[in-house]
């Protein structure tokens, strides 16, 4: 039930304007259970009824508080899938988003790790653990606890990063990766251009929209890591644009 309501999310995220009719035949299910996907997401705030149909509500960014407890399973999925493709000596980059900080516990097991962030949060969790934090300089953002750098106050190429881990607000074939923050898109610009491995770790809630800011196109991240919720009709639209895309089994994570 829970993955069919993601599904009908996305199809309205796509569609923006849909009829309760034709997302019965869409899901081959009855409009009765149609009804109460509905009611579940509107009472998420996710969509908005109108008469016949619903039609999807764009998101604006809350503050990092808020979005912690947003798809938890989902993210905790996708973090630690991203914490099992760190190996013991690298020098990684862990991104201010509420996926990758869910990686923290996850790490604590490695060996000789440096973790370059500009997450407070994620700094604060790993300080006391044997792992080596560098936190980048700049300017502080209050609504994520997010450090956004100045070239004066840090030097980006002193860093060797070989994996990191970045967020996305959207995600999309046309715009790539996008984010609302022109000072945290610029700071994950700047660690995209000098790492050796760029993972985006973001749930499929974000696939084929756009948010206000460009990251980066696709062409500079080298896998996406998201939750099996994602239809196998838009892996595929990204698969033959050559997108690598890693799904991990939020079931399998839960038992």
């Amino acid at each position: 039930m829970i993955e069919r309501q993601h599904q009908i999310l996305q199809y309205v995220r796509q569609h923006k304007v849909v009829k309760l009719v034709t997302l019965t035949k869409e899901f081959n299910v009855s409009m009765e259970t149609i009804r109460r996907d509905v009611q579940q997401l509107m009472h998420d705030k996710k969509i908005e009824k109108f008469y016949g149909g619903i039609k999807y509500i764009e998101p604006v960014e809350g503050i990092i508080d808020q979005r912690l407890h947003e798809q938890l399973a989902e993210k905790i999925a996708i973090a630690k899938a991203c914490a099992s493709l760190v190996e013991n000596g690298e020098c990684i980059f862990v991104d201010s988003g509420t996926t990758t900080y869910q990686m923290t516990p996850f790490l604590l097991n490695k060996e000789k790790l440096t973790v370059v962030t500009n997450s407070l949060p994620i700094a604060f969790d790993l300080i006391g653990s044997n792992i080596e934090v560098i936190l980048i300089g700049g300017k502080v953002r209050h609504s994520e606890k997010s450090v956004t750098s100045n070239e004066f106050l840090f030097r980006f190429e002193h860093l060797n990063i070989n994996k990191a881990f970045i967020c996305a607000s959207g995600v999309s074939i046309e715009k790539g990766i996008s984010d609302f923050s022109l000072d945290e898109a610029i700071t994950r610009k700047q660690i995209i251009s000098i790492s050796q491995t760029v993972y985006v770790a973001t749930d499929s809630s974000k696939f084929n929209k756009d948010v206000a800011i460009q990251v980066c196109p696709l062409t500079d991240v080298d896998v996406i890591i998201t939750d099996n919720a994602l239809s196998k009709k838009t892996i595929q639209h990204f698969s033959d644009k050559s997108v690598q895309i890693k799904v991990v089994n939020i079931e399998e994570n839960q038992s």
